[in-house]
């Protein structure tokens, strides 16, 4: 990863050491924790957590190592320090299994990447990917025969936050705050600067390696698909014209007396060791799972920098939390240089929510790639739907990936918790698009139909809507959901 930031000299030197023995990240970069007792010899390297040193954002406002956490692993970890919850061991697995299921995180999301990633990278190889599963909120890797579960909680306040459960048995189990080696890759550029996620696409070799000198790709719902899921292994019809389930073929295989133009990309072909699927939860890796990776991950970042942005822009007016400035802090009371820092991300924000410049699946069989993925189907299911049981979670798969497109991620908490006055504007500038105010090009994909139907979906599903939008949907008699959560909402 490149463009992390600054460091004292010390971590600089440390981590210089790393990298030169280290691959790059490749999949979804989850969680990179090492401690270079023997710096000599990667293999050797120990598992830590590291809790010293410089990390990013730990200053006022954002307070990244010291403000309480609100996260699924950190309330998880409060029911089992209070004896409401018990992680389970198995002896094929370890604690894989209980923590997907304490974490309502289903097998169906597993996705499998065969470059090396992650610091228990000398486990990584075609023939023992590493699995990935996750939810709306969290994200777990698990390497074959590793030492420790990997995991990226969201929290609506501070982002991804990183832990490590070590996959031993003991009496009691405990996920540990992972900070100082994890955030030198997870803020960087290609997480928007931010504690987050990433998916990458590389040109991996037949043993999992990365290939010098060949392209490295940020996958996200914008990416060619001809340079999607290098590295990877994906099960069903989406991965025809991508670089799944391929690695470069050596030199020596490559054909006789035929001479690569000098930079062309390397020759991708079969992988040689193809892994046992007997060996993991799910015998695939979900094709539809990791077209919405690519979608939430960035989706995460967004949601975050906005979240960081204003307060920081706040924080530098004397404006911080808890105070009645903050409170009653509005764009048009802002410098125009504070509203801008808070203002363009917003609109990133919001053009990323509605899939704006998404890449075009080519037209698929829609049906057939939802036959082919139980996530998908599951997915589809845990939809908040409105009057005419449409929902946001409903998917096309044939052009895009959503039947409407507005992310799902609308209704989690990290969304609820993005600060006034950036969450104001993006509902006003929602509201603008949904209702054909905003004719823009950016948003020229989306229907009339479709901008009335996403504005239904929302009316009747999403709690805590501003008056803007109760007020519209009271002039054009729509239907407005009531009360504080989706479980127990009402229409009026």
């Amino acid at each position: 990863m490149a463009e992390a930031r600054p460091l004292p000299g010390l971590a600089r030197k440390r981590l210089a050491k790393a990298a030169a023995r280290l691959p790059l990240l490749a999949g979804l970069a989850v969680v990179g924790t090492i401690a270079l007792r023997d710096a000599g010899d990667p293999a050797k390297a120990q598992i830590a957590v590291q809790n010293q040193g410089y990390v990013p954002f730990s200053d006022a406002p954002i307070n990244y190592r010291s403000r309480p956490l609100t996260d699924p692993v950190a309330l998880l970890q409060k029911r089992l320090d209070e004896g409401k919850a018990h992680l389970t061991f198995d002896d094929k697995r370890g604690y894989l299994g209980s923590v997907l299921k304490l974490l309502d995180i289903p097998e169906a999301s597993q996705t499998l990447v065969f470059s090396k990633t992650s610091f228990q990278f000398t486990k990584i190889s075609p023939d023992h990917p590493r699995a990935l599963y996750y939810n709306d909120d969290v994200y777990v890797g698990s390497v074959h025969e590793g030492k420790t579960v990997e995991i990226v909680s969201f929290d609506p306040m501070q982002g991804a936050v990183f832990y490590l459960l070590d996959d031993q048995k003991v009496d009691k189990p405990a996920f540990q705050r992972a900070e100082l080696d994890c955030t030198q890759c997870h803020i960087a550029a290609a997480t928007r600067g931010v504690p987050g996620v990433l998916l990458r696409s590389v040109y991996a070799s037949q043993t999992g390696a990365l290939t010098p000198r060949t392209p490295q790709h940020i996958t996200d719902q914008k990416s060619p698909l001809k340079d999607r899921w290098g590295g990877w292994y994906v099960s069903g019809p989406l991965a025809g014209s991508t670089m799944a389930n391929a690695a470069v073929v050596p030199a020596a295989d490559q054909q006789p007396g035929v001479v690569p133009p000098a930079g062309s990309l390397p020759q991708l072909g079969a992988v040689a060791k193809p892994y046992d699927a007997s060996a993991y939860l799910t015998p695939g890796s979900d094709g539809v799972a990791l077209l919405v990776l690519g979608h939430q991950t960035q989706m995460h970042n967004l949601i975050t920098l906005t979240n960081y942005q204003t307060r920081l822009a706040l924080h530098a007016l004397g404006k911080d939390e808890g105070t009645p400035a903050y409170a009653q802090a509005t764009l048009a009371s802002l410098p125009e240089d504070a509203r801008a820092k808070i203002t363009k991300p917003a609109e990133q924000l919001l053009r990323y929510l509605l899939f704006s410049g998404e890449t075009s699946l080519g037209g698929q069989d829609g049906t057939k790639v939802l036959a082919s993925s139980a996530f998908a189907r599951g997915f589809a299911a845990q939809g908040l739907r409105d009057s005419r049981k449409r929902s946001l979670r409903d998917f096309d798969l044939s052009t895009r990936t959503f039947r409407y497109p507005c992310s799902y991620l609308i209704y989690s908490s990290a969304f609820d918790a993005i600060p006034e006055p950036a969450k104001g504007y993006i509902y006003h500038r929602l509201l603008e698009v949904l209702t054909g105010q905003d004719q823009s090009p950016d948003f020229a994909h989306l229907s009339t139909d479709e901008r009335a139907a996403i504005l239904s979906i929302l009316l009747e599903t999403k709690p805590g809507l501003p008056a803007e939008w109760r007020a519209y949907a009271q002039a054009h008699k729509l239907r407005v959901a009531t009360g504080h959560t989706p479980s127990q909402r009402h229409f009026s």
